[in-house]
């Protein structure tokens, strides 16, 4: 419930990432496995082949590693075969974000006035224009309310316009998710929550007590852009609709038990935007009539400006919870600065790899998106590892990755294991990555990335039971068991 950016500990180094340099072209050598002799520490780890049968995975296993300062590869398997990246994506989203925008890039929201403010009268109209902010939030909202009232403004003559422009609209990340997940939404310039709505309900005698809301960790403000009816069956536990631009949810009543909450996705965002908005002009004593989107930015004088949190706070945080919605927006924005206008998700993403291989030197980058949440998109182990050698060389990303926790043979983290590892998990049903950098104690830095997938028994499930399909969370913790293995075995053999 409590804003994700009031988690994020810190900032970068200012010195690593406030001055980022643009991308080293491709190196004039290309990457090849250094020949490794047999014997020595190899012969007493569990060889490749082994810990690839031990995991029981089914479908294809590929990986590479290489020597993070040189990139020298080091041992792999399969390294230019595509695989679905998953989330390990957003870890070149957070590069092409960064050699394009620069790491002191700040979004802003803006409210607008279309005519003269005199006396406390806008006699015209008020535009809350969005500017790209994944990380806007309730909270966000609210204090921009309160600098409205600020400003001087006690009553609105016109009308209340919001603009989502900004950037290209989509109703869904990916269409083949279920309607209901939170990680799926709409993707707008303007965006609130992470474009989601929370719903709560509680047993009330015969009854359900249901709210939708926009909630905080300060405020709960009821929303009606988006609306749920408990329904008398079993299946399927929820429906969408659009009802003429509200989203109109049905929950199964034999799934609520007596009470529970979630996120569930918001596909008009703007409107969502404009309605917490509203409650909170109204709470300063501005009362503002119903919002209206408009497909072009009306022009006029901004009264209250909004920025976002730097660049690098914003990727932090995408890597750190893996958030889908940023990592679209910020790609978007990303396509656009360079002077591309997408039409779609796709149509980005494909800018992004004429990018990476230009830029990158990657061979065959495949993307359909900027999250890794579209199982279409097939990324080589090699090149993964190839974008992180070169990030590293120019400060990118080392600094915004997360620690991933090394474990004993019963799951539990070891505080003290002398693998230290920073990387990006990725996850969907039957397929799993994981790739950045580790290092033996103070041994040699590594570069790695592996990626698992079966696709033919991803593609047998069913659209309704993509959520949590049978055997995909054992399937899952046989590939983290695999990479703990796998990184066990570089850090005593290449790491020293």
């Amino acid at each position: 419930m409590v804003s994700r950016r009031g988690f994020l500990v810190g900032g970068v180094a200012a010195a690593t990432l406030l001055a980022v340099p643009a991308c080293a072209n491709a190196p004039a050598q290309s990457l090849r496995p250094a020949l490794r002799p047999a014997g020595g520490r190899a012969a007493s780890l569990p060889a490749v082949d082994a810990i690839v049968s031990k995991a029981q995975l089914g479908g294809k296993v590929v990986f590479a590693v290489a020597d993070a300062e040189t990139g020298e590869l080091l041992e792999v398997r399969e390294p230019q075969r595509g695989l679905p990246p998953a989330s390990v994506v957003k870890a070149l989203t957070a590069i092409y974000a960064l050699d394009t925008l620069g790491a002191g890039h700040r979004f802003e929201t803006r409210l607008i006035a279309t005519g003269p403010l005199e006396n406390g009268i806008l006699s015209g109209d008020l535009v809350l224009a969005g500017g790209g902010d994944p990380l806007l939030d309730t909270n966000g909202l609210a204090e921009m309310a309160a600098s409205l009232k600020a400003a001087g403004l006690r009553e609105l003559r016109g009308r209340f316009l919001v603009w989502g422009g900004a950037l290209p609209y989509a109703k869904v990340i990916d269409a083949s998710q279920p309607d209901h997940v939170g990680y799926n939404p709409a993707v707008s310039g303007l965006s609130l929550n992470h474009n989601r709505v929370h719903f709560e309900w509680a047993r009330n005698g015969q009854g359900y007590g249901l709210t939708m809301d926009a909630r905080s960790d300060r405020y709960r403000p009821d929303v009606r852009v988006a609306r749920m009816q408990v329904v008398a069956r079993d299946l399927p536990v929820y429906t969408y609709s659009d009802m003429q631009g509200v989203d109109q949810w049905t929950v199964a009543q034999s799934a609520l038990g007596k009470g529970g909450a979630r996120w569930l996705p918001v596909r008009r965002p703007d409107i969502y935007a404009g309605e917490v908005f509203r409650t909170f002009a109204s709470a300063q004593g501005i009362r503002l009539p119903a919002e209206e989107a408009v497909r072009s930015l009306p022009g006029g004088s901004v009264i209250v400006r909004r920025q976002s949190a730097p660049l690098p706070e914003i990727l932090r945080d995408m890597l750190r919870y893996s958030t889908n919605l940023t990592a679209e927006m910020v790609g978007l924005a990303a396509t656009q600065s360079r002077g591309v206008q997408p039409g779609s998700l796709a149509a980005s993403a494909s800018a992004m790899n004429a990018w990476a291989s230009g830029a990158l030197g990657l061979s065959a980058p495949a993307l359909v998106d900027h999250s890794g949440l579209g199982d279409r998109s097939r990324l080589a182990a090699a090149d993964m590892v190839a974008a992180l050698v070169r990030a590293r060389r120019q400060g990118m990303l080392p600094e915004l990755l997360r620690t991933f926790p090394m474990r004993d043979a019963q799951g539990r983290t070891v505080a003290s294991h002398p693998v230290k590892v920073n990387a990006k998990t990725g996850t969907l049903n039957f397929v799993s990555g994981l790739a950045g950098y580790m290092a033996r104690d103070s041994g040699k830095p590594l570069a790695f990335a592996i990626f698992a997938a079966d696709a033919d028994r991803r593609d047998s499930i069913p659209r309704a039971e993509r959520e949590q399909p049978q055997g995909a969370r054992g399937w899952n913790r046989r590939a983290k068991g695999l990479q703990q293995d796998l990184l066990e075995r570089w850090g005593s053999l290449y790491s020293v």
